[in-house]
């Protein structure tokens, strides 16, 4: 594991910042902890779970989805979860009275499957054999909380939904399962990746008929033979299922947030950590979140009941450490680094729960160049989707949001964790191209939060993708790479602007943080930490060194080769412009002489006529 960070250098008490002092200071109100609810309020007992304890859970990548988890790290009441058998950048973090997380054997008892770990077959898994063979213990089925088992959805109940990652789209859905007083929603005939949990209070779920009523179009499940024509009856009579109940909806009652409310809340783009923040606009059922102290490009938009928010003090309660405002508070312990983006300390990683520190702006999840680029996972179940773990900018889409005329339910695009599939991407043109049944919509109506993948945008990845293989392949690859370089600083948005005079001064853990930061190269930035490559020996790589003497397979290989030759054109084409300018400039003295020595031997003219020669000899001077 590399670049962790313990729970204690995590847990630093700052005593010098208080909240008190900090609300007189800003007079600011905090919001009233009435306005939250019991999952985002103060926990009734302290959480007794350990590092090492197994238990079972569902997937947030994949709601459906019940696993076999470790307890990775605790903090406080919130615990990182690794799924057993995959890698921890899937990681993800819950408060200990998650409903998503059960007790050891909970499934079998239950009847849902669980999913084993990797490698081990679904049939033949047996929680007490692995606990032995592992070595582990099971978490006391007294540390899970109890709730409430009131819910009058049943599985198979047909109903409409709002689709979260889509959020401008209702479409047709089903009660796919029923945990306690939860459900999930599934979205007929697309994968479980749209799927949310949700309860009858929920604002994004509606009754059948809900659309034609409100005037809206309604999304028929893909590959429905007649979209344009859906009928309710018809559907739920070929499908032999029922409607949910009208009764079954409990809308809940807007939320009683105001602006310029303070609270506590976890970092969305870093989630081990909790910040104080502000609420700076509002809605019905959402809240606008801004980080204090940080720029608004951070700012995110949440369910008034995110999980993610919690009541002034729930820090110091439940032994958390809050995040101060940068420069609010001296910082009483080391950073992990020296990270150059400002209010930073190193703490947290952009690749997420896998590296927990960072050295670099290219590890930073705050720094210019992440919050250009997608971090992009391969879904771990594997095949050809894969998921973004931090999209470019919440901001851009939280720009986006229209809110209140897309849709009369507010949306919650940032609701989920932020991993967006990108195979939803590609297939929202998709939902986009068949027809709806009410087709009256507005045409500001269909434009969506989240920015869809379109194929000219497609091509011109293809593009992308083959002038970097084909660059690095020329024979004079530093002539025909300027014909690429727009194309290159897109693709690799790292090496923009970033000069081999820089590189020559980078550490060996400098290079390593360059190579994981792109994409699909995480793996080989190990061979560049045992090869103790810096940065002067990074810029005196070869293609061949790559390849044949590192042995790195020829994809990542290509974009590592290209890296170099973009860094060594950017110091060339920057050198290149220093002596432009210089000719410039010895081409403007040498003309200004002339012009001097020929004015002395011409005779003097009125005042008008030297005024006029004068202006004319400047304007050339400056072309």
């Amino acid at each position: 594991m590399k670049n962790k960070v313990s729970s204690t250098q995590v847990s630093v008490k700052r005593r010098s910042w208080s909240w008190q002092q900090y609300l007189n200071e800003q007079k600011a109100e905090a919001a009233p902890s009435s306005l939250f609810t019991q999952d985002q309020s103060f926990p009734s007992k302290r959480s007794g779970f350990k590092v090492g304890m197994k238990l079972e859970g569902i997937d947030p990548l994949h709601p459906s989805m019940f696993c076999v988890l470790t307890v990775a790290e605790v903090i406080g009441c919130r615990l990182r979860l690794h799924i057993d058998g995959f890698s921890e950048c899937y990681d993800f973090w819950v408060n200990a009275d998650s409903a998503s997380i059960k007790p050891v054997g909970w499934c079998k008892e239950h009847n849902h499957k669980l999913h084993p770990p990797k490698g081990q077959s679904e049939t033949e898994f047996d929680w007490q054999d692995y606990l032995q063979s592992s070595g582990s213990h099971a978490a006391p089925p007294s540390l899970f909380s109890c709730r409430s088992t009131d819910c009058e959805f049943q599985v198979g109940m047909k109903l409409e939904a709002v689709d979260k990652k889509n959020p401008g789209l209702v479409c047709v859905a089903s009660v796919a399962d029923v945990v306690d007083d939860r459900f999930l929603v599934h979205f007929d005939n697309w994968d479980d990746t749209y799927d949310y949990w949700c309860d009858s209070s929920s604002p994004y779920i509606h009754p059948v008929g809900w659309c034609e009523e409100q005037g809206r179009p309604l999304t028929a499940p893909q590959g429905h033979p007649s979209p344009e024509s859906f009928v309710w009856d018809d559907y739920l009579q070929e499908t032999a299922s029922s409607a949910a109940p009208t009764a079954a909806f409990t809308l809940r009652a807007p939320h009683g947030f105001q602006v310029n409310h303070r609270l506590e809340a976890v970092d969305r783009r870093n989630p081990m950590l909790i910040r104080v923040a502000t609420v700076t606009d509002s809605e019905d059922y959402r809240v606008k979140i801004h980080y204090d102290g940080w720029s608004a490009q951070f700012d995110v938009w949440l369910d008034s009941d995110h999980r993610d928010l919690h009541p002034v003090g729930w820090c110091q309660r439940t032994g958390h450490p809050l995040e101060p405002p940068p420069g609010a508070a001296p910082l009483s312990s080391p950073s992990q680094g020296v990270c150059p983006t400002a209010g930073c300390r190193g703490v947290g990683h952009i690749k997420g729960a896998k590296y927990t520190g960072h050295h670099s702006a290219f590890g930073c999840p705050y720094s210019d160049i992440n919050m250009r680029k997608e971090v992009v996972l391969p879904d771990r179940l594997g095949g050809e989707r894969s998921v973004t773990l931090v999209p470019v900018s919440m901001y851009e889409q939280n720009q986006q949001n229209h809110r209140g005329e897309v849709q009369e339910k507010p949306t919650e695009s940032t609701e989920a964790p932020p991993l967006l599939p990108l195979a939803k991407r590609r297939r929202l043109s998709d939902r986009l191209s068949q027809p709806t049944k009410f087709l009256h919509v507005k045409q500001e109506e269909e434009e969506l939060p989240l920015r869809t993948i379109s194929p000219a945008e497609s091509s011109l990845q293809a593009a992308l993708h083959q002038s970097v293989f084909l660059s690095a392949m020329s024979p004079q690859p530093g002539r025909d790479l300027s014909l690429c370089w727009e194309q290159h600083r897109k693709l690799l948005p790292g090496v923009a602007r970033v000069h081999a005079d820089a590189v020559r001064r980078w550490s060996v853990q400098q290079v390593c943080d360059f190579i994981e930061s792109l994409p699909g190269c995480e793996e080989q930035a190990q061979q560049f930490r045992e090869e103790q490559i810096d940065g002067r020996a990074f810029l005196l790589l070869t293609q061949r060194d790559i390849v044949r003497i590192m042995s790195i397979k020829l994809g990542p290989a290509l974009k590592i080769y290209n890296s170099i030759l973009m860094f060594k054109h950017a110091d060339d084409k920057s050198q290149s412009q220093g002596k432009d300018e210089s000719q410039s400039q010895e081409q403007e003295i040498s003309q200004s002489q002339t012009e001097e020595r020929s004015q002395s031997l011409t005779e003097v003219k009125t005042q008008s006529q030297a005024t006029s020669r004068s202006q004319s000899d400047i304007q050339d001077s400056s072309t």
